[in-house]
């Protein structure tokens, strides 16, 4: 109990942890706490990936590991007269799910003061504007001021300051679920440091890792990360989109509490087929709960990673996170155990996988 415990407040405070595309600094700062130091060696570079590697040289498979640091947030663009801040998405973003919400904003003293997504009141619309779907273009975000000089010089808040989701995470004990932001893709770090610490007396293979940057705006972290690791399989920790509420039962493949998602395929990537089988066939020895899924759309950091040097046979391990890409998302623990239960399981008998067979 005392475990689990340990790894409940660590997703919840990397849910917590302010990290949009480009500014992951908090989010690896606070994942060194859970690396164990005298197996793991890190390194940041100029990207902002955090580069992990075993301390020890082991014979054996190398297998890469990877989740992505960043979270899907705003920039600041302009600044307007009346002090409002005209802002451009980070990521994927719907502009319905936008109006009204609380944010937080960095200023130039590196600290997040509180902001609003401005709403316009219904008082001052007229009826086609009550139906109309305003335009992230068309949005500003209200900090309290009442003038440009006063948002940036009393205020401190400058062109190309950061903008956070303003949420803090929240845990049903009874139900083991958690409720907050940016668990796309904090969740997946989690479960890739929770695999490292699990894993560090593993003497049959060799282990690196990458808390990677950037990933929402382009898999751009990844790109120059995989010019400093190597592996001859990977896994990529995701946190996924749960489909469970918004499509009939016969067709979710993505439900929360039904195990992690290994994916078939994406608009970005095909997992390895043989690197699946060996998933599928050892997730069914061990009594692990996974789901299969194939996916139209989505992408994530593992069609970067196959595609390098001679190639690495690659394979998504995604953990179900309900309305993704938004300010709150619902994810399980058990979800999550099952993810790392896979991963360990799947790096113990890697020397024994035949992924071409």
């Amino acid at each position: 109990m005392e475990d689990k415990e340990r790894q409940i407040a660590m997703i919840e405070a990397l849910s917590n942890a302010y990290g949009v595309s480009g500014f992951e600094q908090e989010v690896t700062a606070l994942a060194e706490r859970w690396i164990d130091h005298q197996e793991y060696e890190t390194v940041s570079d100029a990207m902002g990936n955090l580069i992990i590697r075993q301390k020890k040289v082991r014979k054996g498979p190398a297998v890469l590991l990877d989740a992505h640091s960043d979270e899907v947030g705003f920039m600041v663009q302009a600044i307007r007269p009346d002090g409002t801040m005209t802002f451009l998405p980070l990521g994927g973003w719907s502009a319905a799910t936008l109006s009204a919400q609380k944010v937080r904003v960095r200023t130039r003293r590196n600290e997040y003061i509180p902001g609003i997504i401005a709403a316009r009141p219904v008082h001052f619309m007229n009826e086609q504007q009550r139906h109309q779907l305003p335009r992230i273009e068309d949005m500003v975000i209200d900090v309290g001021s009442c003038s440009r000089y006063q948002t940036m010089e009393e205020l401190e808040v400058g062109i190309g300051a950061p903008v956070v989701p303003d949420v803090r995470c929240e845990v049903d004990r009874k139900r083991d679920l958690f409720f907050g932001k940016a668990m796309d893709c904090r969740i997946g770090v989690a479960a890739l440091l929770e695999t490292l610490r699990r894993c560090r007396n593993n003497t049959t293979t060799s282990i690196s890792a990458c808390l990677s940057s950037q990933e929402e705006v382009g898999e751009r972290g990844i790109r120059t990360a995989m010019n400093q690791l190597q592996g001859e399989v990977a896994i990529v920790f995701e946190g996924c989109p749960a489909d469970d509420t918004f499509n009939p039962e016969w067709m979710a493949q993505t439900c929360l509490g039904k195990g992690p998602m290994l994916r078939h395929m994406d608009r970005s990537m095909i997992a390895h087929p043989g690197w699946m089988q060996a998933a599928l066939q050892l997730a069914a020895r061990r009594g692990i709960p996974v789901q299969e899924a194939v996916r139209s759309g989505g992408g994530n950091n593992g069609a970067v990673i196959q595609q390098c040097g001679s190639g690495i046979a690659t394979l998504v391990i995604g953990i179900p996170v309900r309305y993704i890409h938004s300010h709150h998302g619902v994810c399980s623990y058990a979800d999550y155990e099952a993810a790392v239960q896979l991963a360990c399981a799947l790096i113990e008998t890697l020397p024994t996988l035949n992924l071409h067979g």
